[in-house]
């Protein structure tokens, strides 16, 4: 049986380098109808939990360290007792948001995170940021991309901490290489797939070279 996966959307400020962003974040709640992972608890911990109901939260996975995709974890985890995922090369964002709490578990590339009947495989996938992280259900044919793949091509670059060689380097290696029917769910925005994204890989790769 599929997963089920519950789509939510948060509204907020994205901050980094000195700018403010007005952004919408999608939140998404992956597992069947007793336990469940968050992926990205952005802006409103009240809305997202009010979004999990009576099932039990088993924990809440980071794609990466930005505050519009961490701000509400701490609140989160502390209402629902959910441990807090985060690859370590994200720490110092992290740290920048949430100095007085540290996340409970490093992320690795290559782990699996097993809720309900589904497995999560975890893809470190830096570029957007050095931990940025994506979660593959190999079962189901469903990928999330956080910020790294967006429906019309790569994650933003040019900020701190961002590397655009790195990001389309993560896509090329360890996105465009799952099967092209694979739906991918992004941090912001509409939803895409492989086959829709793999054929923009020459022009990404064409301006590395300009």
């Amino acid at each position: 049986m599929a997963a089920r996966i519950d789509h939510l959307i948060t509204s907020g400020i994205f901050s980094l380098d000195g700018q403010d962003f007005d952004v919408d974040n999608n939140v998404w709640i992956i597992g069947d109808d007793r336990e469940v992972v968050v992926i990205d608890a952005a802006h409103d911990a009240e809305a997202i939990a009010a979004a999990v109901g009576d099932r039990h939260l088993k924990a809440i996975l980071c794609t990466h360290g930005h505050n519009d995709h961490i701000n509400a974890a701490v609140e989160l985890s502390d209402a629902t007792d959910a441990p807090i995922f985060l690859h370590p090369d994200d720490a110092m964002l992290w740290e920048a948001i949430h100095p007085e709490h540290r996340f409970d578990t490093e992320l690795r590339h290559k782990d699996r995170i097993r809720v309900a009947n589904t497995v999560l495989d975890v893809l470190h996938t830096p570029g957007h940021s050095p931990g940025g992280c994506c979660f593959h259900i190999a079962a189901d044919g469903v990928a999330f991309s956080g910020d790294t793949l967006f429906n019309g091509g790569p994650g933003a670059t040019g900020r701190s901490f961002s590397s655009y060689p790195t990001i389309v380097e993560s896509i090329q290696k360890r996105l465009l290489s799952l099967p092209q029917a694979t739906v991918v769910h992004t941090g912001h925005g509409d939803s895409t797939s492989i086959a829709a994204e793999a054929p923009g890989l020459p022009d990404w790769l064409a301006k590395l070279e300009a």
